[in-house]
């Protein structure tokens, strides 16, 4: 069973409330909530939130009911890797069956197509790596166009090759880590401490799909877009 998976607090320091607040007609939450639901190759779906509000309301449109999170998962410092282990071994529990795909979607990250959760999936079942992670391609590159200081306060390329690197075409490839769609090995993330201690490979987004709300200008922007693709599918 591939268990679809949301992690969402209550609190939100850079947009209070933004998970679920209205974009566009509906809470933040639903747009990646809808996806996981509607997805046929998920067969069970959960929710870890501390919110009562958001547990009753994802519970009603269809998610198991894993209860609230944990106290010490609930704090702004709380890793992301020990949300995913409780709410798997919830989620397990809850379904009565075992999981043999974690598909996160990050409520953060709406402008997701539902064939980019489909390919990360065709990705991982074709590779069987530990874990699937999107990605996109880097705007800035450490090998060209990011600087920082040294001791005396001069700037110089972050990663400098021998030569030296004077276009972007020519720099090697980077990506930013996307945090939009998942796939964990169960096993994996069982026994595994951290994301990148096994072999993560990347699911290529295009950066328009990528973008995360962590502001108010954030919002703003995908709310500009959500609504142009709105208008653009009729």
């Amino acid at each position: 069973m591939i268990l679809g998976h949301i992690g969402v607090r209550k609190g939100s320091k850079g947009v209070p409330g933004k998970n679920f607040k209205s974009l566009c007609g509906k809470p933040l939450i639903d747009w990646s909530l809808d996806q996981l639901l509607a997805n046929p190759r998920v067969g069970a779906v959960v929710v870890s939130t501390d919110d009562p509000v958001i547990r009753d309301h994802v519970i009603a449109k269809g998610a198991l009911d894993i209860g609230l999170r944990p106290d010490d998962l609930a704090t702004d410092t709380a890793p992301k890797w020990g949300v995913w282990q409780h709410s798997l071994a919830a989620g397990e529990a809850a379904a009565g069956q075992p999981v043999t795909a974690f598909l996160d979607l990050d409520a953060t990250a709406p402008l997701r197509d539902p064939a980019d959760i489909d390919g990360a999936l065709d990705l991982f079942q074709a590779q069987r790596p530990d874990m699937v992670m999107s990605v996109c391609e880097a705007r800035k590159n450490p090998y060209f166009n990011l600087v920082e200081p040294d001791e005396t306060g001069a700037l110089h390329v972050s990663k400098p090759l021998p030569g030296g690197v004077w276009s972007r075409q020519t720099a090697p490839r980077v990506y930013e880590h996307a945090a939009s769609t998942y796939v964990v090995d169960p096993d994996y993330l069982r026994r595994a401490s951290s994301i990148y201690e096994g072999r993560v490979i990347p699911f290529e987004m295009p950066p328009e799909r990528c973008i995360d709300i962590d502001s108010d200008f954030d919002f703003r922007l995908v709310e500009f877009l959500m609504r142009d693709r709105l208008a653009a599918t009729g």
